[in-house]
């Protein structure tokens, strides 16, 4: 099987998706023809993963200082992500200067570390840059620059990746692709191996590309479309290749565990998710995600699952994320126990043996593996979690970072699946592997990175989201990097929220239900707070999505209006107690039982409570009371969940704006009791303004009391600013003297 007179038609790929459109390009500069090909082939994963692979063009570009038309090489930059990359994204520098850079190279000193000199070449391109762009080059721009064509595609796909990391790959490379494909060993990207790359193309000029060793291929035309069906070409053909023998093969060595109903999983991840993130967060917390869909489980329920999993990943881009390995635990949870409960802690039991294994096994190849300029041993817990019967979890500094380290894993899997499909996977070689995870070069990109936000890795519950001080809530601390769980008794107010978040952050799918692996940096779910299951399978959700949960805000609240004599129904008096009241202390315990406990991590509450608790007035005797019973409640909860949990208050005046209880009836009925000019015609917001001007003229402040002002501080109270303050209720009133402590 080659290559040669080997043309897939579009209607014929069954592996990759083909998606130029002609009509599309016309017109195209260059640049923009080589955004649209970057784009296309990064929106298929099968194609390359997130963040990986790279693409180039030369082309004329007229010089800004001579005016003359000069070769210019635009290749993605560092940093950058084909399927979302922009004009911005990709580096621009002069081809001929690239180059000259040779005999830079070949004239450097030879130390003796080979990485040294590579990564000093790096920073010679920026002696390169045209028309003074500022987007760094990458480590693969020699890659680019010394093959001799127009266009150039280096992609990371699966069923490529099997071949590459097969222990016969050079052979099977042959027997796919016949001379058009030439393959050379494993060597890191580099100066180097552009040029060895070069001298490949030269030696065989009928080659179309060169399958990198356990990384990948690369490929080129003169053509952008024709460098775009050719990469097509060749993955369609490692695919084909790969299906046609896994039909008869048994993958992984066939079953060896059985998966979990979908309840019964549900039941462990709800049980050990908030305990296992306690465990690797201990000195950086991770959100989770998690994923149990049948490839996975392939994996991991399979004889093979602990051997290949101990070999770690092939592909570098892979392994920057999951790290060496994975933590896989030898779990059956069909053994022989007296009931499921037993299995679950005979699991937990695992995993913490598990867990201390790993931290040591991990140190232990840092100090086989580390060379004298080695950056510090970093965080050593796993990234990847394998459990038989359940599936994988992935843990990240956010959401974001978690669903790309599960990407990743899955497609270290099916580069797995594939390559012991035709041959015997084999992994990279371990100081490989460590002096790319730690690599200088990469050191300096961490630490150019700006400060974590102030609640970068937290979770955040919002109670009463749909509206109000909640929503603001929502929207202040998504700036902050908190991960939010908008939460409502009407779900499509909560819907509501976190999609706004989504659409603010721009992080995957804010949704509701079990979607595990799809949820974003914000979920919208209904709960309602007098009823302790509703509260707790509420929470379940949320630990399903992100692993655990670091705070819980509740802002959720009612007034009943009394009658026209002043009184409130015995039925209304106990519903304003419900939710005042026992809604927060529900919330409170069923969270710390549920979660926090568990977690064994400094969390937080805060309730909302009033100024009204302090302040005696007629006609709100249920709402002042249950506010006066909520500061309290502030106190007693304090004093319980502690030292674990700060539990604290903000206590407002009145906030009319995008408040639900103040609806158009009883905004007109207060300005008709405080005798304030209005008409019936006026929109609500004019009349909710009237009324909050009138309120505001009470306090020392003068100032209108907003549902900004009540976010601001419970965001304070959230963050370390005021980390030793506890059992407080803190007033956001204007400076209303009525109620000051007495």
């Amino acid at each position: 099987m080659n290559t040669e007179n080997t043309k897939f038609a579009p209607s014929d790929y069954r592996h990759v998706n083909y998606l130029w459109d002609e009509e599309k390009v016309k017109g195209m500069s260059p640049l923009e023809r080589l955004v649209y090909r970057s784009n296309i082939l990064g929106s298929d994963l099968r194609i390359t993963n997130t963040g990986g692979g790279n693409t180039s063009s030369k082309c004329f570009e007229v010089d800004p200082m001579t005016g003359e038309s000069v070769e210019v090489m635009w290749v993605k930059g560092s940093g950058g992500d084909l399927r979302t990359a922009k004009n911005e994204n990709f580096s621009s520098l002069y081809q001929s200067q690239v180059l000259a850079l040779e005999k830079l190279y070949r004239d450097a000193p030879d130390s003796g570390v080979k990485t040294e000199v590579e990564d000093s070449m790096v920073q010679m391109y920026k002696h390169c840059t045209f028309n003074l762009n500022p987007r760094p080059s990458s480590i693969d721009t020699p890659l680019h620059a010394y093959v001799p064509f127009n266009h150039v595609d280096h992609m990371h796909p699966n069923a490529v990746i099997a071949i590459a990391a097969a222990e016969n790959g050079e052979a099977l490379t042959k027997e796919i692709y016949g001379d058009e494909v030439i393959w050379t060993e494993w060597q890191r990207p580099g100066f180097d191996l552009g040029l060895i790359m070069r001298d490949v193309i030269a030696a065989n000029p009928q080659a179309k590309g060169i399958m990198m060793g356990q990384h990948g291929i690369i490929n080129w035309a003169d053509d952008d479309k024709e460098c775009y069906d050719l990469t097509l070409d060749l993955i369609e053909m490692a695919a084909r290749f790969i299906e046609e023998r896994e039909a008869n093969k048994t993958v992984f060595g066939g079953a060896k565990v059985k998966a979990l109903s979908e309840d019964q999983k549900r039941e462990v991840l709800v049980e050990i998710l908030p305990w296992l993130r306690g465990k690797v967060s201990q000195e950086k917390r991770l959100i989770g995600t998690v994923q149990s869909g049948e490839r996975i489980l392939d994996f991991v329920n399979s004889v093979d699952a602990k051997r290949l999993s101990e070999l770690g990943t092939s592909c570098p881009d892979h392994f920057l994320r999951t790290k060496i390995k994975p933590l896989f635990v030898e779990w059956n949870p069909q053994a022989k126990v007296d009931s499921f409960a037993d299995a679950i802690e005979d699991l937990k039991a695992l995993l913490a043996d598990g867990l201390e294994q790993y931290v040591a096994d991990y140190g232990e190849y840092y100090e086989r593996c580390k060379r004298p300029t080695s950056p510090a041993l970093r965080q050593s817990v796993p990234t990847v979690v394998l459990i038989p019967g359940i599936g994988m979890i992935a843990w990240g500094k956010s959401k974001s970072e978690s669903r790309v380290t599960a990407e990743f894993y899955n497609c270290a899997i099916e580069v797995m699946r594939g390559a012991e499909t035709v041959d015997r996977y084999r992994a990279l070689p371990e100081q490989e592997a460590f002096d790319i995870e730690y690599w200088l070069m990469e050191e300096a990109k961490l630490k150019r990175m700006p400060p974590e936000q102030a609640l970068a890795r937290q979770v955040v519950v919002v109670i009463g989201a749909g509206n109000g001080i909640g929503k603001e809530l929502c929207h202040r601390i998504c700036g902050e990097g908190a991960h939010i769980v908008s939460v409502d008794l009407k779900e499509d107010a909560a819907l509501a929220t976190a999609k706004e978040i989504t659409g603010i952050v721009g992080e995957g799918i804010g949704i509701s239900g079990t979607g595990i692996s799809a949820c974003g940096p914000a979920i919208g779910l209904s709960a309602n707070i007098t009823d302790r299951s509703s509260i707790s399978a509420m929470l379940e959700e949320a630990i399903l999505a992100y692993g655990g949960v670091d705070s819980v805000v509740v802002t959720a609240g009612i007034f009943v209006p009394p009658s026209v004599t002043g009184d409130i129904s015995d039925d209304a008096f106990s519903l304003t107690f419900d939710i005042n009241v026992k809604g927060g202390y529900l919330s409170a315990k069923s969270v710390y039982e549920k979660i926090f406990a568990k977690q064994g991590l400094r969390s937080n509450i805060v309730l909302t409570t009033s100024a009204n608790a302090v302040v005696s007035k007629k006609g709100s005797i249920a709402y002042d009371t249950s506010k006066a019973a909520a500061n309290h409640l502030v106190r007693e909860l304090a004093v319980e969940l502690s030292p674990l949990t700060r539990v604290n208050a903000v206590a407002p005046a009145t906030v009319v704006k995008g408040s639900t209880m103040f609806p158009r009836d009883r905004v007109i009925a207060s300005l008709a009791k405080y005798e304030i000019e209005y008409s019936e015609s006026e929109n609500d917001d004019s009349l909710r303004d009237k009324l909050a001007n009138f309120y505001a003229q009470r306090t020392l402040t003068k100032s209108a009391i907003t549902p900004s002002d009540q976010a601001e501080a419970i965001f304070l109270l959230l963050t370390n600013s005021l980390s030793k303050t506890t059992g407080h209720v803190i007033p956001v009133d204007g400076g209303l003297h009525e109620g000051f402590l007495r």
